[in-house]
C-alpha cells in the first residue's frame, strides 16, 4: 500500500466518526520524515477519541499496521498518531485553529478529503 492510499484510508476512517474538514497535506517534497498528514477536526473530546480509535482498529484489521507512536489521547485535545509514512492529526476544532498546522505548511500541496458514495 502507498503512503497516499494509506492516507485516504485514513481520512475514510475518520469520515466514517465525523470528522470534519479533514485534509491531506503531501509533505514528500518538504520533509525527510513523513509522505502525508492527515488533519481532521472534532467537536468534542469523546469525538477526537472516537476517530483516533476508529482509524487505529480499522487500520489495524485492514493491514495489520499499527501506529508507531501516539500521543494526546488521555486528554484528547490533539492527537498525534505515527504511521512512519502518513502522521495522523485529529484536533479540536479550536487547537485545531490556534496551532494552524495548513499555514505552518502552507508549501504543502493540500487535498482535502471528500467522502465518495460507495
Amino acid at each position: 500500500m502507498t503512503s497516499k492510499e494509506l492516507a485516504m484510508k485514513i481520512a475514510q476512517y475518520a469520515s466514517d466518526k465525523k470528522a470534519k474538514d479533514i485534509l491531506l497535506l503531501n509533505m514528500q517534497e518538504l520533509s525527510p520524515v513523513t509522505d502525508y498528514y492527515v488533519i481532521a477536526s472534532a467537536t468534542n473530546t469523546t469525538q477526537v477519541r472516537a476517530i483516533a480509535d476508529n482509524v487505529e482498529d480499522e487500520i489495524a484489521k485492514e493491514t495489520e499496521i499499527l501506529p508507531n507512536h501516539k500521543e494526546g489521547y488521555q486528554e484528547s485535545h490533539w492527537v498525534l498518531m505515527d504511521y512512519g509514512d502518513v502522521v495522523v492529526h485529529i484536533f479540536l476544532e479550536e487547537e485545531r485553529d490556534f496551532y494552524n498546522l495548513e499555514q505552518l505548511w502552507a508549501d504543502a500541496p493540500s487535498e482535502a478529503y471528500v467522502e465518495t458514495e460507495e
